[in-house]
């Protein structure tokens, strides 16, 4: 039986989603657990396109055995029209066999997503990538207003699952708040897990 791990899940084109993996990472690890970070390949317009089943760089695929043994999920994606983007949907549509069973039933998961603007769709893209998570019967957790940075905050983060604003060019690089909130989100999940695991007595 391996080590307890969080799976970090994510999706990122120009790279501030997986900036913001790397940062709930680190809040995960504060907490002693493993995080594992996943990416999925992209969705070609090509009837049948291969990626190569290693990526090139980053993080590399998730499988299914990397949802199944995980002890949580952290989740995130760029907003695509206030959704996830497609090849995150594209991974989780091939989930089914973990529902039919209930491997997902009772872990903790948190979600996470980056936006060109503002008001580009954070809240919906995060609410709408919970509803997989929730069919899978995993417990959501989020960001209280304990959180000093969700008060604070002028860019992303919001109550749902951390966030951030990566401007018109995609360029803005995470700000403090939004760093703290990652964080915080990744030990949230992670220190939810560890209550989870803890041997009833």
């Amino acid at each position: 039986m391996s080590a307890p791990y969080i799976l970090v899940l994510y999706y990122s084109r120009h790279g501030a989603t997986a900036e913001m993996a790397r940062q709930i990472a680190r809040g995960i690890e504060l907490t002693g657990l493993e995080a594992r970070l996943r990416t999925v390949p992209a969705v070609s317009t090509e009837c049948e396109a291969v990626a190569p089943d290693i990526p090139a760089d980053g993080a590399l695929y998730a499988t299914l055995d990397d949802l199944r043994h995980c002890a949580g999920l952290v989740m995130g994606s760029p907003t695509r029209f206030g959704n996830m983007a497609a090849p995150l949907k594209y991974f989780l549509d091939g989930t089914s066999s973990l529902w039919l069973t209930g491997e997902l039933v009772g872990k903790p998961a948190a979600v996470f997503t980056s936006t060109a603007s503002l008001h580009g769709g954070q809240e919906t893209t995060l609410l709408s990538m919970l509803l997989p998570l929730m069919h899978h019967g995993m417990l959501v957790t989020g960001l209280p207003y304990s959180e000093p940075a969700l008060l604070e905050t002028r860019g992303g983060g919001t109550p749902y699952g951390a966030s951030h604003h990566a401007g018109a060019d995609g360029k803005r690089p995470l700000d403090e708040h939004e760093i703290a909130l990652c964080r915080a989100l990744g030990q949230r999940l992670a220190q939810t897990a560890q209550r989870l695991e803890a041997p009833r007595g």
